[in-house]
């Protein structure tokens, strides 16, 4: 464990003095956790506390950023304020949201165990089964909080809307237009990938999903936490909700399968169902997810401009995700 930077100290610092309502300094030690590629995140081990606090930290407005990022905060202090009614889900528990300047923050408890990509070749099959039915489960019941509109609940481009379709087409333009603010890299050319989503979401599978759910839309390994010795592991965090928008639970399968296919996850799938209504997977449903893959890994894709991703690290991700937007987007030619 490393300090943080004399700057990020101080921000973590005086945050936490705001959520206790102290001028003084209660934590004794603040260390940076690795994984974040936007917000800085340090989590502070208080004196006398049961639990660690974990903070976000965002960098300045004027910071390159793609539109939905404009306020991550408040997107992730209402998933966490939304989850925390159901008392079952592991999620953590909001302390504090300041979004306002000198110092915009987010508090939250500190979920226990280690991020599951990180124990992946040491879990084994019936292991992994078990806790990925437990995590349809839990899906399962993210799935039932219904929101007040659809899309981004801090939506720069404009309030919830009525219909999915109006968000999701809301969402996807603002993407695009980030992608040729950034000159971003795509397989395919930025007209042509335009008007292949447009088209896409103006078909009728867009308006079958009627009720905005919440949809966390980030669940790979590196947001769900484990812990437990090996063989007697639970999933003991779902963490990081800043991409949060209220929209079609299907879109939710995405980052549950990146770079794969959720129906092939028998595990989760039972869970989902034992714990709420089975997933669908008919023609349209197909179709929304195909626009689902594209729009996330678009975001992959455009946010390295942004990010000042180094050369190697362009290359590594052009090479695993560009394929696969243009598979979701042959899916959405079909």
């Amino acid at each position: 464990m490393t300090d943080t930077s004399g700057q990020h100290r101080q921000r973590a610092a005086q945050a936490v003095a705001a959520a206790l309502n102290s001028p003084g300094v209660p934590a004794v030690h603040y260390e940076t956790l690795s994984g974040g590629t936007y917000n800085t995140v340090v989590r502070a081990h208080l004196t006398d506390a049961a639990e660690p606090w974990v903070i976000k930290l965002p960098p300045q407005a004027t910071h390159p950023h793609l539109s939905y990022e404009t306020r991550l905060l408040h997107a992730e202090a209402t998933f966490y304020e939304a989850a925390s009614t159901l008392p079952d889900v592991p999620v953590p528990r909001l302390v504090r949201h300041e979004p306002a300047p000198p110092n915009p923050h987010l508090i939250m408890t500190s979920c226990p165990g280690s991020p599951w990509h990180s124990a992946n070749g040491d879990v084994a099959f019936s292991e992994r089964h078990r806790l990925r039915r437990d995590l349809g489960g839990h899906v399962a019941r993210l799935h039932t909080l219904t929101g007040p509109g659809f899309g981004y609940p801090a939506e720069p481009f404009g309030p919830l809307t009525a219909t999915w379709r109006e968000a999701f087409t809301a969402m996807t333009t603002a993407l695009l237009d980030d992608a040729e603010r950034y000159d971003a890299t795509l397989p395919v050319g930025f007209t042509e990938c335009r008007a292949l989503l447009a088209s896409a979401a103006s078909s009728d599978a867009l308006d079958e999903v009627t009720r905005p759910t919440l949809v966390h839309f980030d669940l790979w390994d590196g947001n769900l936490l484990l812990d437990g010795s090996p063989g007697d592991r639970r999933l003991s965090g779902i963490i990081d909700g800043e991409r949060m928008f209220w929209g079609d639970p299907l879109a939710d399968c995405v980052s549950l399968a990146l770079f794969g296919d959720i129906e092939d996850d028998r595990a989760f799938l039972e869970g989902y169902a034992k714990e709420g209504d089975p997933l669908r997977f008919d023609a349209p449903a197909r179709r929304r997810l195909a626009l689902y893959r594209a729009y996330l890994y678009l975001i992959m894709l455009v946010e390295s401009v942004p990010r000042a991703y180094s050369p190697q690290q362009l290359a590594r991700t052009q090479e695993r995700v560009a394929p696969h937007l243009l598979r979701a987007l042959d899916d959405l030619r079909s």
